[in-house]
């Protein structure tokens, strides 16, 4: 098991999300920005496990991809939501180290945050590496 591959898959998705018609103008980060919030896609945290098997070495990453927006409402958050759940599931990312064998979406979570000022959705994939 390796924690090797978390840097490529970070790499490979953050421009398959830059490239989505939907997030034109919506900033890929990942870190929370300075200042005011508007609307933007945060990439990480995630969570690895050993997958490897009789054939070679693997792990299984469970990233989150997160839409924070404090629009009002939750229709903007979960435009951007849904078009980022169309883009990573099933896409054919190629890696700098390993071998992406399937990317799929796993679970998303809507909350309100902050006092109820920001809408926050939780999109988490399942990422099985072959390295």
């Amino acid at each position: 098991m390796s924690y090797g591959a978390a840097v490529a898959l970070q790499a490979a998705v953050s421009p398959q999300l830059s490239a989505v018609p939907a997030l034109a103008g919506v900033a890929v980060h990942d870190a929370v920005p300075p200042g005011p919030a508007g609307t933007f896609v945060l990439v990480g945290p995630e969570e690895v496990l050993d997958a490897s098997d009789k054939t070679g070495a693997g792990a299984e990453h469970r990233l989150a991809v997160s839409v924070i927006s404090d629009s009002a409402g939750f229709l903007a958050a979960k435009t951007i939501a849904a078009a980022i759940s169309d883009s990573l599931g099933g896409a054919s990312l190629t890696l700098a180290r390993g071998r992406l064998v399937s990317l799929r979406f796993q679970r998303a979570s809507a909350r309100r945050i902050d006092e109820g000022e920001v809408r926050r959705i939780d999109l988490t994939f399942r990422a099985r590496i072959e390295l």
